[in-house]
């Protein structure tokens, strides 16, 4: 009888999960990203101050339900050295989001290379891949997201998504995890 009602109750509330990849240059703002979407839905979260988010040396894991889905997101620190362990998640992930800070137009290229790696990994062939122009809220910023189409030009298969945001203000965080909910692998 135990396992009867076990498993309809885990029938009933278990949540499908799935692993997201936040990826991009060093500063491009993957934990402000990762930081913003726990605190917009996980209703308890009181979420780090903005002001002493730091440079990701390793990974951060982050959880946000939405739905009846369970995303859980692993930034991954993006300075070159950690930049060849990426390869090393990609197996286990459902999803990828890259994060591209619109701001700092002198690493464009640097990111663009960073991105190639990425997509013509063999290891992520029919995973969906969100490419975010980030910081757009910031006058500075290089160009608006949809000029970032260049970046495609590398990619062996077509990206479904590109996206500008601005965490630090909180815009369309929430777009972004509803995409991530809408094209699991």
């Amino acid at each position: 009888m135990y396992t009867l009602l076990s498993g309809l109750y885990k029938y009933m509330f278990q949540k499908d999960e799935y692993c997201i990849l936040i990826l991009g240059l060093d500063n491009a703002g993957k934990t402000t990203f990762l930081e913003q979407s726990k605190t917009r839905f996980n209703k308890n979260y009181k979420g780090m101050s903005l002001s002493k988010i730091t440079t990701t040396v390793g990974l951060n894991i982050g959880t946000v339900d939405v739905g009846k889905a369970r995303l859980m997101f692993w930034d991954l620190g993006g300075q070159e050295e950690l930049q060849s362990l990426w390869d090393k998640y990609y197996a286990e992930c459902h999803g990828v989001i890259y994060v591209i800070d619109s701001t700092d137009e002198e690493r464009l290229a640097e990111s663009k290379q960073a991105f190639e790696k990425v997509v013509t990994s063999e290891a992520l062939c029919g995973v969906p891949v969100l490419v975010l122009a980030n910081k757009q809220d910031v006058e500075t910023c290089c160009c608006q997201p949809w000029r970032f189409s260049h970046l495609r030009a590398g990619a062996q298969r077509p990206l479904p998504a590109m996206q500008g945001t601005s965490p630090q203000k909180g815009s369309r965080v929430s777009g972004v995890c509803g995409q991530a909910v809408g094209t699991p692998r």
